[in-house]
């Protein structure tokens, strides 16, 4: 499904990762740990084409990403939940969750039936959709960036800290659609810094300056 191999990333002369490495198979569930400035963020953006790729490669159902243009790589099936959720405060909770929708030009219903299975996924986001983003607290600012995140995932979707800042009641509620999603035939990637907020992940991957320790499970 999704394979990076040794994926290099240099900006403004600074080397970011130096050779990362991963292989996630198609309906798998993985955590790709490290602490803050491990080079997790920038592995998910290389994925996106929002970072400057120098070497490596990175291919995704069997097709080599690195010909795809960011901008049209969502359109593959691939969602990206950043960690500070950018979202857009002026617009409303279900607008915000349909600009990857109306980005890619989805027709009508095939939107309308994506967004039904997210609220059924997700009903604490329905009395919340007219409200618009600025006025949700942090925690449903998670939820909704995570529920724009799922409208073009329709094959894999990228989290980057999906947990930081969460109550424990909403980090479990999380964590129980996520693995939801998996169940729904979704490839994921959680990118985090605390293993302990991930322990429902069998499977994990470890980054440190910008490149996987010796784990055998990468």
């Amino acid at each position: 499904m999704l394979s990076l191999g040794d994926v290099r990333v240099t900006i403004r002369s600074f080397i970011i990762l130096r050779g990362v490495t991963l292989d996630i198979p198609a309906g798998g569930l993985v955590g790709l740990i490290g602490r803050n400035g491990a080079g997790k963020t920038t592995t998910l953006k290389s994925i996106m084409g929002l970072a400057p790729v120098v070497g490596g490669s990175i291919r995704f159902d069997d097709r080599d990403l690195m010909q795809v243009a960011g901008h049209r790589r969502a359109e593959l099936g691939i969602g990206y939940m950043p960690e500070d959720r950018r979202l857009i405060g002026s617009l409303t909770v279900q607008d915000n969750i349909l600009l990857p929708a109306w980005a890619s030009k989805t027709e009508t219903e095939a939107a309308q039936e994506r967004l039904d299975y997210i609220y059924r996924l997700m009903p604490e986001l329905a009395p919340l959709v007219k409200r618009r983003a600025s006025a949700l607290s942090g925690g449903q600012q998670k939820m909704a960036a995570l529920a724009r995140a799922l409208m073009s995932g329709t094959k894999l979707l990228l989290l980057d800290e999906p947990f930081e800042g969460l109550s424990p009641a909403l980090g479990d509620k999380l964590a129980d659609t996520i693995q939801q999603l998996q169940q729904d035939g979704l490839t994921v990637l959680v990118a985090e810094s605390d293993l302990k907020r991930i322990g429902f992940i069998q499977q994990t991957c470890m980054i440190e300056r910008g490149q996987n320790t010796d784990r055998p499970d990468c």
